[in-house]
């Protein structure tokens, strides 16, 4: 019998974030305490811009814009936003979207996995995700179980379970 596998990634479907950032800028342009303040937010290249006429305020749309993403099964970890930056009479906060596991962290997971996860389970970094395989089933729910319950400072996803 073939081993079983799955694969451990992080990805964000950019359809998703592109429908969150569109309700959220929605949201914006119809709230009554955001009329006069210039706030909006939207794509620059591969980044999303937010901006306002106050910190407080930018800090708010980048509040709302994680709402939506929170509502569109998007996790947060993959949101990596900066602090707000004065810029003329505006503040503005960029914010991108980390994709893909780096080295480090793959080396992170596949420690954990080794270390607390059951017997016969293996893990190995294929460029930026993680291929996990048993020859049981069982174990690799386990795994994912395992990982479930860990708090990494990045998001993961299972994909391609066979």
């Amino acid at each position: 019998m073939a081993d079983a596998s799955f694969d451990i990634v992080s990805k964000v479907e950019r359809q998703e974030v592109d429908n969150a950032l569109n309700q959220a800028a929605k949201e914006i342009s119809q709230r009554y305490d955001f009329k006069g303040v210039d706030a909006s937010l939207a794509w620059s290249g591969e980044r999303i811009e937010m901006r306002a006429n106050s910190e407080e305020r930018v800090k708010a749309v980048l509040d709302i814009f994680q709402s939506k993403l929170v509502k569109r099964g998007i996790s947060l970890k993959a949101l990596d936003a900066g602090e707000p930056q004065a810029s003329g009479k505006e503040y503005r906060i960029s914010a991108s979207l980390e994709e893909g596991i780096s080295q480090d962290n793959a080396k992170k997971v596949a420690k954990v996995i080794r270390d607390e996860g059951p017997k016969g389970v293996k893990a190995q970094v294929q460029g930026d995700e993680l291929r996990v395989t048993s020859k049981s089933r069982d174990s690799l729910q386990e795994v994912i179980g395992l990982l479930k319950g860990k708090d990494f400072d990045f998001a993961l996803q299972y994909v391609n379970f066979r």
